[in-house]
């Protein structure tokens, strides 16, 4: 593929809003999780909750959309002045030419789960307050955002669980490689709600305590909540971009409906898949951020990919021991987290994980090293076998 420009991006999570502030929390090897406290959840977990959302409304032009889902989506396009980076291109290219192409998981599935309390007592019927459409429905955030920024162009969502704002990556390449678009709004929202917090604790894949990603004691995942957005131009228009989306890599191994292939196969195809269009090899990537969900069959499966291409040499880490896993905006956020991680010449450690499972076989980062990055792999891998994997590289 044609390396893309990331000219812009910007990056909210519970450890803080903008760039600047996750980028030192990551040096800093904080974790900003913390025992769930989520509206009424009554469970043994810890979550990683973005605050004052509670509080926030959506532009008063936008009222309808009002849901937790796009006031975090909000925050994210005011964070590291994404919106005015937009709005120059806008300038630039055209309103219609500007293509928004974001990930979720659940969308404002909590402002429906709000709705069903209050539902009348009588009829059933929902309160008529409740705007599915613009709430609920997982095309709500591509419709936020794109109004939101006043764009015009192609606008879709990819819910495939966890690998969501990833694959938009490639959702973006592909459009504006055919034309459609000159660039696009990448990213990703998702936040907290019962359904999810409730469902990953029946499937027995919350953890008790805070993450902790490839640690021998691993006991399952910390839901979290973030928001992240980028924004893609063809490399001749973004002077001065300091980083490129340099290739990605996607596949379906469809083993289970939520556990990978235990040999890691499909993982490995997507990171095959996008060293070959970023034609890079193995060697030419300095780090990895794994997807490291924190669960026994996943981190082995991932360990068993990377080690198995890498030749369990190059430095990798999971940091979601930070944020939480953020689900459909895990993909987005890593991807930003691989952009400082170049820009600042640093592998960051894994937050929460003490001992590293003496089973696993690759370089698995648990204090931060200070090497040069010029190219780093981020993994996203979802429920269905659903993997991406992608490249991102200086621009220069």
């Amino acid at each position: 593929m044609q390396p893309l420009a990331i000219s812009h991006y910007s990056v909210v999570n519970c450890l803080g809003a903008g760039s600047r502030a996750v980028a030192e929390a990551i040096h800093d090897r904080r974790s900003g999780l913390a025992p769930c406290d989520f509206e009424t959840v009554v469970l043994d977990t810890w979550i990683g909750r973005v605050p004052g959302l509670e509080e926030l409304r959506v532009r008063s032009d936008l009222g309808v959309y009002d849901c937790r889902n796009n006031r975090l989506a909000q925050r994210g396009l005011e964070a590291d002045d994404f919106a005015g980076a937009v709005a120059v291109a806008r300038k630039r290219y055209g309103a219609a030419r500007i293509g928004v192409f974001v990930g979720t998981s659940t969308s404002g599935i909590l402002e429906a789960e709000l709705a069903y309390r209050r539902r009348d007592p009588q009829s059933g019927a929902l309160p008529p307050g409740f705007h599915y459409a613009e709430t609920q429905n997982t095309f709500s955030l591509a419709d936020f955002v794109r109004r939101y920024l006043a764009l015009e162009g192609p606008a879709c969502v990819v819910s495939s669980a966890c690998s969501s704002s990833a694959k938009v990556f490639g959702n973006a390449a592909r459009m504006i490689a055919a034309g459609v678009c000159d660039a696009a709004v990448v990213g990703g929202v998702d936040t907290l709600c019962l359904m999810t917090l409730y469902g990953f604790h029946s499937l027995e894949l919350t953890s008790r305590g805070p993450y902790r990603p490839f640690d021998a004691e691993r006991d399952g995942i910390s839901i979290g909540e973030g928001a992240g957005f980028a924004l893609l131009e063809r490399m001749p228009a973004a002077i001065g971009a300091a980083v490129a989306l340099l290739g990605i890599g996607e596949s379906s191994d469809a083993f289970h409906m939520s556990t990978p292939h235990p040999e890691g196969l499909g993982a490995k195809l997507a990171m095959e898949s996008a060293l070959a269009s970023a034609e890079l090899g193995p060697s030419d990537v300095d780090y990895i951020n794994l997807h490291g969900t924190g669960t026994r069959t996943n981190d082995a499966a991932e360990d068993q990919a990377v080690s198995a291409l890498f030749d369990a040499v190059t430095p990798c880490s999971s940091t979601k021991g930070a944020t939480g896993h953020l689900l459909g905006a895990a993909g987005i956020t890593e991807a930003i987290i691989c952009i400082l991680a170049i820009g600042r010449d640093l592998m960051p450690g894994s937050a929460n994980t003490r001992s590293v499972d003496p089973t696993l076989k690759c370089n698995y980062l648990v204090a931060n090293r200070e090497a040069r990055v010029r190219r780093a792999l981020s993994n996203s891998f979802g429920f269905g076998g659903s993997n991406c994997s992608l490249v991102l590289g200086a621009a220069a």
